[in-house]
């Protein structure tokens, strides 16, 4: 080889030096990922001499990852995991507060049942409540008997109506007593017209007084659940109110704890009079509609049924139109879509 291709002295320095520049090879391995070292490491057989190069870079990479996950303001997944993270606690907080009411409202119940606390009452107001209980009760037994009266008189008027056509029958084939059958089969046809207009009376009873017990009254009555749940959360708090007092006397560390009692006491105290004016007020229209309802009704009753079986055709069917009731016969059956 001649002198000209060797290197000169200022080459191999300049060589030197950017060699000494380059990073060793342990800072080159920090972007090896797994645990296999890159071909240019030496690999030992001792397992330990493997762990330096690796490890480090390794927990290094996921740290960075790490950081740069956390302080990315908008990233999707960060905004996602906070928002489910609030609901979760919105969640856990809900749950915290019902158990508490709840363990509080039956330790309420249970003491009052032995006697072992004191209850708020309104003597006027509960008077009310167990009235309109009992005239549920009462009105519902009423509402059977009519139901079934009606049932009962809806198949005397299909067998009446059905024995008319009978007579009707018989008077054609029977020449010898055409006569009686045709008086026969005329008075049928009277009884199931007048039993269907009586039927309609009923049945417009049925369906007025299943409305006030089954909705109007009902109604009420729910709201008095909701009254009555309120009572037990005041009182049960008040009583809560009432201990961390007397514990704040002897132990001011309590303090706390009693101002939150407090607010809780005056929240529950707020629901529990609001729902004992709607229950008063709701009482009050609930008798004035029950007893203008009823009014009609039973006046309605008495005169259909005391027409019908007078045989006053007449005063039966003005009672049907003083109420504006439409008779449906009982045999009738819905239109064919031709009909439509």
């Amino acid at each position: 080889m001649s002198q000209a291709s060797l290197p000169s002295p200022a080459m191999e320095r300049s060589i030197h030096e950017m060699l000494k520049d380059t990073p060793s090879l342990n800072e080159s391995d920090g972007a090896v990922l797994s645990g296999t070292p890159p071909p240019h490491v030496p690999q030992s057989n001792h397992p330990k001499d493997n762990q330096p190069a690796t490890r480090p870079a390794t927990i290094n990479l996921v740290t960075h990852a790490s950081q740069s996950l956390t302080t990315t303001p908008s990233s999707p997944t960060q905004n996602g995991d906070v928002q489910g993270l609030r609901a979760a606690q919105s969640k856990i907080e809900t749950i915290k507060n019902w158990s508490i009411s709840t363990y509080k409202c039956t330790k309420q119940r249970v003491y009052e049942t032995f006697g072992k606390t004191s209850r708020t009452v309104d003597s006027e107001l509960e008077t009310q409540i167990e009235l309109l209980r009992d005239t549920q009760k009462k009105y519902c037994n009423l509402l059977r008997l009519t139901r079934a009266l009606a049932s009962h008189f809806h198949h005397v008027v299909q067998t009446q109506h059905s024995l008319g056509e009978a007579f009707s029958e018989l008077a054609q084939k029977s020449p010898e007593l055409q006569e009686e059958f045709l008086y026969n089969a005329e008075t049928q046809r009277n009884l199931t017209k007048n039993g269907e207009i009586l039927l309609g009376a009923l049945n417009f009873f049925v369906s007025s007084v299943n409305t006030l017990c089954n909705k109007t009254i009902e109604d009420t009555l729910l709201t008095v659940r909701q009254y009555e749940t309120a009572r037990i959360e005041y009182d049960a708090y008040r009583t809560d109110l009432e201990a961390l007092a007397q514990a704040a006397k002897s132990d001011g560390s309590s303090d706390g704890r009693f101002e939150d009692a407090q607010q809780n006491y005056e929240l529950y105290k707020q629901n529990f009079e609001k729902l004992r004016s709607d229950v008063s007020i709701k009482l009050k229209f609930l008798d004035e509609n029950r007893i203008k309802v009823m009014h009609k009704q039973l006046l309605l009753f008495h005169n259909a049924v005391s027409a019908y079986f007078s045989g006053n055709q007449t005063a039966l069917e003005a009672t049907l139109t003083q109420f504006n009731i439409k008779v449906k016969s009982p045999n009738s059956s819905l239109p064919s879509w031709l009909e439509q």
